[in-house]
């Protein structure tokens, strides 16, 4: 290999990796990105990989929201009022990653786990489905519903 490929590869290479740091290259990149921030309680982390308005379905009062910043707000309060700590999100094999052009439709089997008031609680079988949309920042959470396993 001459020193010009070498350089050329060296730098694609080296382009590829900062690149797939910095913007998930797939819709499940975003999911695990959302996750992965939500699991260190990370808000600012969460909020990078969701659009600016999202529909939002989840369990707990008022059961719906059109951003990510307001489920976190609504989601803290209900928790500090329950009180619950230690989330934690646990994602399993995605059941459906279909991308249409811009749009992609992921439903995901999670594991929730917390403490409440003390006590460990887990919800296995927990599905978390969602709605992305691909824009020239990358993929972004355009909606979701959460629905509790047992």
């Amino acid at each position: 290999m001459n020193v010009l490929r070498l350089r050329a590869f060296a730098s694609a290479l080296a382009l590829a990796v900062f690149t797939l740091g910095a913007t998930p290259v797939s819709p499940m990149g975003t999911v695990q990105k959302f996750v992965d921030a939500f699991n260190k309680h990370d808000v600012t982390g969460e909020l990078a990989a969701c659009a600016p308005q999202a529909g939002i379905i989840d369990d707990f009062p008022p059961h719906a929201w059109m951003s990510c910043a307001d489920w976190e707000s609504a989601y803290e309060a209900f928790n500090k009022s329950d009180g619950d700590t230690g989330s934690h999100v646990t994602l399993g094999a995605p059941w459906h990653v279909d991308v249409t052009g811009d749009v992609a439709y992921v439903v995901v089997p999670t594991t929730y786990t917390y403490e409440h008031k003390g006590a460990p609680v887990t919800q296995n079988n927990s599905v978390w489905t969602l709605v992305l949309k691909k824009s020239s920042s990358g993929w972004r959470i355009a909606a979701w519903a959460w629905a509790d396993g047992k």
